[in-house]
């Protein structure tokens, strides 16, 4: 049985979310998990991937992410981890929060949800987002401010484990599609929509942005909600810009507020005009949601 290991090194803080980022977008897809913790205050972060795979798709993320930011390539080693139940441990750790008109819980929490929130109910899993992180909690709140007659029909473009696509279908009280090029995270969202009790409303596929004819042949769209990063945001404006109707919006999230500016010309360019924005913290960064409205 495979061993959980962790690969580390430390970085400048000015650095930590450019590697962090760089990473991400390299193993994300390959079953890995980076994270990172501040040193000292104001001081370097340690960057961290957790794993169980192939330990030359780290090296050559690691190396083609210090090319990438004109850096050396850093000191680092594998360890290997107590054989325990990780995914049970972060579970234990995730404690419940209200952001916008949800309350986010995981399954050993159901009680003292306040009065008016919408329960939402996400383990902490293999799947991304249990609403904790700020491109989450921006997205949620974001949801809240659009006029339910505008967001008839509405796709979640990387759904992760779903809570986005969940979020909307018990917000606004309808059908809600989502995808991801991730099976497994697929499997995961179905099951959390079934445990939301919402599973006739949400309907999630494999697919690689809109690419699967389930998705594709459902636009064009009023509302597309993509949580990813930024890089897959900008390789994606084209299709988005073909797949959401005149005066529909998308909901883009996964971006540093740096990138920001990048993102709003290149939509921009294909019709997309800026509304708002939310800018929340996690981990020492700030994170970007926008809403833009296509003319």
């Amino acid at each position: 049985m495979s061993k959980v290991r962790k690969a580390g090194f430390v970085a400048p803080a000015a650095q930590r979310a450019d590697w962090e980022i760089l990473l991400e977008e390299r193993l994300g897809e390959e079953g890995f998990i980076v994270a990172s913790c501040e040193v000292s205050r104001d001081g370097p972060w340690r960057i961290d991937v957790f794993g169980e795979g192939d330990e030359a798709l780290v090296t050559a993320a690691i190396e083609a992410a210090a090319q990438a930011l004109g850096l050396a390539v850093p000191d680092w080693r594998w360890e290997a981890l107590p054989d325990i139940d990780w995914v049970a441990e972060n579970q234990r750790s995730f404690r419940p929060f209200a952001v916008g008109p949800f309350w986010v819980h995981p399954s050993h929490v159901s009680e003292g949800r306040p009065a008016g929130l919408l329960p939402l109910r996400i383990d902490a899993g293999l799947a991304f987002g249990t609403g904790t992180h700020a491109t989450t909690r921006g997205c949620l709140e974001m949801l809240a401010t659009l006029d339910p007659a505008d967001t008839v029909n509405a796709v979640d473009v990387g759904c992760g484990s779903g809570i986005l696509a969940i979020a909307m279908a018990k917000l606004w009280k309808r059908p809600v599609i989502g995808g991801d090029n991730d099976a497994e995270a697929v499997e995961v969202a179905q099951e959390n929509a079934g445990l939301n009790g919402v599973p006739d409303l949400c309907s999630f596929f494999v697919s690689s942005g809109l690419q699967a004819d389930s998705l594709s042949g459902r636009a064009p769209y009023d509302l597309v909600v993509a949580n990813i990063l930024a890089g897959p945001l900008l390789d994606l404006a084209d299709t988005f810009a073909g797949a959401v109707r005149p005066g529909g919006r998308v909901l883009l999230s996964g971006l540093l507020v740096e990138q920001a500016a990048c993102i709003v010309a290149a939509y921009g360019q294909r019709g997309f005009v800026f509304e708002r924005r939310i800018d929340l913290e996690t981990g020492g960064a700030w994170w970007r949601s926008l809403i833009l409205r296509r003319e």
